[in-house]
């Protein structure tokens, strides 16, 4: 069956496609450990398919397409989810290029276990003055959290918070107050670090958390979204 569409209309319909292609081995890119190369192929189908949703959209509107408009719109949609992660991606840029963040500054909760598994070419776990100005600037919300609760109830809801958050808990050491866990991302595979200190306190205790990313400079607010979750869920599960 021949198709007398124009060549106008069908070839961009098949750059959509083959930029959605090129996303999805991005991804298997990024996962297969060549993350710096993974996420620029990453970044490219974003762009070239933002681009090419331009396009078809501005090609739609034109009069000489208008019987084609649909046809033109269905095949833009492969385009679609490299543009989107692309906008997404630009929006989380106005959050500072630091990747190591943590309810307390003066002395944040330390790793144990988590050295090791990091790795020698992952990031290193050191703040300096400037991420902590950073952090302050950018995420003047995250502070230690103070709770009514005792000590050992205090902990084990840390602990039950953490695995419903789906984190894979690594070190449980209720004598020191310290848990650690890792959070792997659903789509790149990326694997973040946190720890959850509990201590006590003449009111009842303190919960702090730390999370770090193993690679990459910016962490697109990741960490602190992370944080943000582990806080809400400890208070709604502690008010329940």
């Amino acid at each position: 069956m021949n198709d007398k569409t124009s060549a106008w209309i069908r070839w961009p319909g098949y750059i959509a496609w083959f930029l959605f292609a090129v996303l999805a081995i991005s991804v298997l890119v990024v996962r297969s450990g060549s993350w710096q190369q993974g996420l620029m192929l990453y970044a490219l189908a974003g762009l070239l398919s933002l681009v090419l949703l331009v396009f078809m959209g501005i090609q739609s509107l034109i009069p000489r397409w208008g019987g084609e408009r649909l046809n033109i719109l269905k095949r833009a949609l492969p385009a679609l989810p490299g543009a989107a992660l692309l906008l997404m991606a630009m929006q989380a840029r106005d959050v500072p290029a630091i990747h190591d963040i943590s309810t307390d500054l003066q002395d944040p909760p330390a790793f144990e276990k988590i050295v090791d598994l990091r790795g020698d070419s992952s990031n290193p776990l050191n703040l300096s003055d400037e991420v902590i100005e950073q952090q302050l600037a950018a995420y003047p919300d995250l502070k230690t959290l103070q709770s009514s609760r005792s000590y050992a109830s205090s902990y084990n809801m840390a602990l039950t918070t953490a695995r419903d958050l789906g984190w894979e808990v690594v070190r449980e050491d209720p004598n020191a107050g310290f848990i650690e866990a890792v959070d792997t991302t659903a789509i790149m595979n990326f694997k973040d670090d946190v720890v959850i200190r509990v201590r006590t306190n003449a009111d009842g205790s303190l919960i702090d958390v730390r999370s770090v990313s193993r690679v990459g400079v910016s962490d697109l607010g990741a960490n602190a979204k992370r944080i943000r979750r582990f806080m809400s869920a400890f208070k709604a599960a502690a008010e329940g």
